[in-house]
Parts: C-alpha cells; structure tokens; sequence
C-alpha cells in the first residue's frame, strides 16, 4: 500500500475512485480540513448559543488563536494571507460589534494596535471552551492514549512548518 492508498475495510475507497470522490482518497489537506471544519462549526454554534449571534465564520479568520490581540492591522493581515483592505473590513464590522478596538500604536503612532474589548474577550474564551469540548468528545472516541498520539503529532507538524 502506498502513502497515498487507504484501507478499504469499509469499501468506501475500494478502487480509488466513486462518485463522490472522483480524485481518489482523500490526501493529507483534506484530512485536516474536514477537522477544521468541524471545529469552526463548533465554535459558531457555541458563540451563537452564549449571545455572540453576530460573529459569523468570517470573523473566526481575525479571532483564531493566537487572536489579534495587540497585533497591528498590516502585520495581521500578512500573517493571515489577507488583503489589507479584506482584513479592516472584518475590523471594522467587529469593532462596530464591540469586539475589539483600534487603538494608536504608541510605538509608532501613524500606525494602530488591536485590542479586545471585554466583549471580545468574552467570546475569545467561548471559542476555547468550544474547542476544549470537542477535543474531550475526541479523546473519548479516539481513546485518550490514541488523541494524545494524534495532538502530539500536530504540535510536531506545526513545530516542522513554522
């Protein structure tokens, strides 16, 4: 079997290609991505039920972790491959949303900081405590020693990428 096969147990990826996935099995950004996706459903959801119905997915882009907290917008939106002008659209909507402020840079004052605001703060920790559920829910179906394995992994990949 190559890197690249998967075992067909199920018969979902018996000859390489279905309907559904008419390139084959799925490759290793794919297998992060569905992950991901299940994270970012989670933590609107959350928001949504604690009273931050006007956080979209979008905004998640700006709120991930680290979080732009002190960040300036330019060095932001570099890291996050975004336009300037795409990043101070968000800015603008979560600052007119209470979530953070912009603030002058008191080391360079032609430019501007990120603060959150207690509200964003707020909201900060309803996206981790989202997450933290669904890392326990996923330690529960993986086995603990299994996630640990998994989670270990992912902090030596992004060790490797960074």
């Amino acid at each position: 079997m190559t890197i690249h096969e998967q075992p067909t147990s199920r018969g979902r990826f018996a000859d390489g290609l279905s309907e559904r996935e008419p390139l084959g099995p799925p490759l290793l950004g794919a297998l992060l991505r569905m992950p991901v996706d299940a994270v970012r459903r989670q933590m609107i959801e959350r928001l949504h039920e604690r009273g931050f119905a006007d956080i979209d997915e979008a905004h998640l882009t700006v709120l991930r972790y680290p979080g732009p907290q002190g960040e300036r917008p330019s060095d932001l939106a570099a890291q996050l491959g975004m336009t300037k002008q795409a990043l101070n659209y968000q800015l603008g909507q979560l600052e007119r949303r209470g979530y953070l402020e912009r603030r002058p840079d008191l080391e360079d004052l032609r430019s501007r900081r990120i603060v959150l605001t207690r509200r964003g703060v707020a909201a900060a920790h309803v996206i981790r405590d989202a997450v933290a559920e669904l890392e326990i829910r996923w330690a529960r179906e993986l086995g603990e020693k299994r996630y640990a394995q998994l989670r270990g992994l992912l902090v030596e990949l992004n060790r490797v990428i960074a």
